[in-house]
């Protein structure tokens, strides 16, 4: 079962920085000052569970242009099991009902290998292929 919720308080927040922690710092190399920014005080915090063990997280926050999705991170264990599927879901259902009305743009960077998924959500390529944080991203963006 996968249970996907707001970040309520700092140890579910904890528990969301440990999992980007282990995703993008250690398994994909990512520099600690780009991964943890001024942005996370700032963001709105998701924590996924597993059969009760925390499984993924991801946040969003306002910006200029938009409302824009960050910070996918699934542990490696729990890759293909629905856990990053819920977590877009869950985001994009909280953005929609609690942040954005119609016309708004929704908009992420992906990874290349994530693309798949966000596309299933009405997400579309934009623009060129760029580096973000030494990884291969495009921008992906849908409109409520």
């Amino acid at each position: 079962m996968i249970r996907v919720k707001k970040v309520e308080n700092k140890e579910e927040l904890d528990l969301a920085f440990a999992i980007r922690e282990k995703v993008f710092i250690e398994e994909q190399l990512c520099d600690r000052e780009e991964e943890f920014d001024e942005f996370d005080a700032e963001s709105t915090h998701f924590i996924a569970y597993y059969q009760g063990e925390p499984a993924g997280t991801s946040r969003y926050r306002t910006t200029k242009k938009g409302v824009k999705l960050e910070r996918f991170a699934v542990y490696e264990e729990y890759r293909g099991k629905g856990v990053g599927k819920r977590l877009v879901q869950m985001v994009l259902a909280d953005v929609e009902n609690n942040v954005a009305k119609p016309g708004t743009l929704i908009y992420l960077h992906a990874q290349l290998t994530a693309m798949p998924l966000y596309s299933k959500y009405g997400f579309t390529k934009v623009g060129e292929k760029f580096i973000e944080a030494g990884i291969e991203h495009f921008e992906m963006r849908k409109t409520l």
